[in-house]
């Protein structure tokens, strides 16, 4: 039986469909903005790996659900530790409160998610 809270993969995917409408309608910008994301988390004075977790924190702190899904789909397939992420989310919360303590229990529910299907 799959646990109630599994819903990232398919979120990131419905997600995923509906961007799409975007790549045919806005290719400019779309293109844009993957390039933006692959020059920002490309291996640097920071590895990929830090860079997404920061993804991942902004991600809580902007209590974005998709963002959370596609940021821990990648840093599960990067192999990131659950104390990485763990450590991650307390500074969120530090940072952000009680509601990105909400986000920051949906982060983990990501990390599980994932981190069952590799």
């Amino acid at each position: 039986m799959s646990d109630p809270t599994d819903h990232f993969g398919e979120l990131t995917q419905s997600v995923s469909s509906r961007l799409a409408t975007l790549r045919s309608s806005t290719p400019e910008v779309m293109k844009s903005f993957h390039d933006l994301g692959r020059a920002a988390t490309v291996d640097g004075v920071l590895d990929r790996k830090t860079k997404e977790l920061i993804a991942l924190a902004l991600s809580v702190a902007a209590r974005c659900d998709p963002c959370i899904g596609f940021h821990m789909q990648t840093l599960v397939k990067l192999g990131v530790t659950r104390q990485e992420i763990d450590e991650t989310l307390g500074v969120s919360t530090y940072m952000g409160g009680g509601p990105s303590l909400m986000y920051a229990a949906s982060a983990i529910s990501a990390f599980d998610e994932f981190s069952r299907a590799i």
